[in-house]
């Protein structure tokens, strides 16, 4: 086996020689051209690759015409465990918390699902832990799966897939949004079991083309169209199920401790998912009302001067960051910036005008975000900074002088422009919040 990795650093270097002593190769400052294949002493039969790498890199599409195999890890985690069976979750947004939360649930009833993919552990690393001597798989695997990893593992048959939403998002990897719904649709449709959010526009859209698919709904049953029939909505406070015998109440509505409705949809995916793996609605409620929440949405970091500071760094597109003002009472002043992304930001900022007093720009995006704001003639304060650290200080002197409820980060924007990803740019914000109170 041989490790190739384009970059080159101490840290990766350290990295590198404990691989080595466990009797894998490396290379470092190994670039994604046919050079660096050529001139390895022997020709590979397969290469995996990573999930950031365009599956129409060159490179790739070169390895495949020479007849070699290219992989996603995905791929390799389910040849190893194909006797497992697997919950997929994908969706443009939700997708996080859905998996979080159909971990928490099977775990809560002492079955083993581990959560992996896009979230928190690779599934492979998962895999290949559970594989060594005196490892157990486990029962089931929950994972979260990217339009990236989708493409890159077409193998991938999960027993149970959820869709979350679809909205224009990865545009300048995937090109079209009939190209991103594409890839999303297809593991759903190799999935034995569908599960999928009827509140959504465009799966909703779409959903005269699904020849069979279970259908959640945070509102009422009759709000869905004719042709979409309701596994599970509410009436009252109560979750209601679609049974043998006809419409039964499941759990109260209110279970899980999160704002917002798109918590309920969430709530409703998971509890999908849960029912089919064997759970009881009364083991459900339990578990959700025991939920602590997911870090880095909508993450209630803490309290200063009498407003709150919450973490909303895994908006990382408008549609998620104009969630985000929904579930949140105002006035806010909110941080936005990073990376851009292609997309509408028209109802990301009408959620601004309706809910925010200030909003404090950073990072590569803050001219492109300030021009977009005021061709959406936002009405209340607009600052730029920098950087995140500035960017908090800013916004803290504007939320006491405006009489603001809550600072929030919601990027709307990648993070990869100052940030290895949005984690490491959520526990900043975290570090910036808590200084604020002084040294703890």
């Amino acid at each position: 086996m041989l490790l190739l990795e384009s970059n080159s650093s101490q840290e990766l270097e350290n990295k590198a020689q404990d691989l080595r002593a466990s009797g894998i190769a490396v290379q470092l400052a190994a670039p994604l051209t046919p050079a660096t294949f050529s001139g390895l002493p022997q020709q590979p039969k397969t290469v995996v690759v990573s999930p950031g790498i365009r599956w129409d890199h060159p490179t790739l599409c070169a390895l495949r015409q020479d007849g070699i195999a290219v992989r996603g890890e995905l791929a390799a985690a389910w040849d190893s465990c194909q006797q497992v069976p697997w919950i997929g979750i994908t969706g443009t947004n939700g997708k996080t918390t859905v998996t979080h939360l159909v971990s928490h649930l099977l775990r809560s009833a002492g079955i083993d699902a581990p959560m992996g993919g896009n979230v928190g552990h690779s599934a492979a690393e998962l895999v290949l832990e559970r594989l060594q001597p005196g490892g157990v798989l486990p029962a089931w695997m929950v994972v979260e799966l990217s339009s990236y990893q989708i493409e890159a593992a077409p193998e991938l048959a999960p027993q149970i897939g959820i869709w979350t939403t679809l909205t224009p998002d990865h545009l300048e990897r995937h090109g079209t949004l009939d190209n991103y719904r594409a890839i999303k649709r297809s593991l759903l449709e190799r999935s034995t079991v569908r599960i999928l959010n009827g509140d959504d526009p465009d799966l909703r859209a779409h959903g005269q083309t699904w020849d069979h698919a279970l259908w959640v709904t945070a509102g009422q049953r009759d709000d869905l169209p004719s042709s979409l029939r309701a596994f599970l909505w509410i009436e009252g406070n109560q979750v209601m199920q679609q049974g043998p015998g006809g419409p039964a109440a499941l759990m109260a509505a209110d279970a899980l401790p999160m704002p917002g409705t798109h918590n309920r949809q969430n709530m409703l995916l998971a509890a999908a998912a849960g029912l089919q793996a064997g759970l009881s609605g009364r083991q459900m409620e339990a578990a959700f009302r025991q939920f602590s929440g997911v870090p880095h949405r909508l993450e209630r970091i803490c309290d200063h001067q009498g407003v709150a500071y919450v973490n909303d760094s895994k908006a990382t597109n408008y549609d998620a960051a104009e969630v985000a003002l929904q579930a949140l009472d105002g006035p806010l002043v909110v941080l936005a910036g990073g990376a851009s992304k292609r997309g509408d930001a028209s109802g990301w900022i009408r959620g601004l005008i309706h809910q925010s007093k200030a909003v404090v720009l950073y990072g590569a995006a803050q001219a492109e975000l300030a021009g977009l704001l005021a061709d959406g003639d936002y009405p209340g304060q607009v600052t730029c900074c920098e950087g995140l650290a500035e960017a908090v200080t800013e916004a803290a002197g504007l939320a006491t002088a405006l009489g603001c409820k809550a600072v929030l980060l919601s990027p709307a924007c990648a993070s990869f422009d100052q940030y290895s990803d949005f984690e490491a740019r959520g526990e900043h914000f975290r570090q910036l919040a808590l200084s604020l109170s002084g040294p703890r």
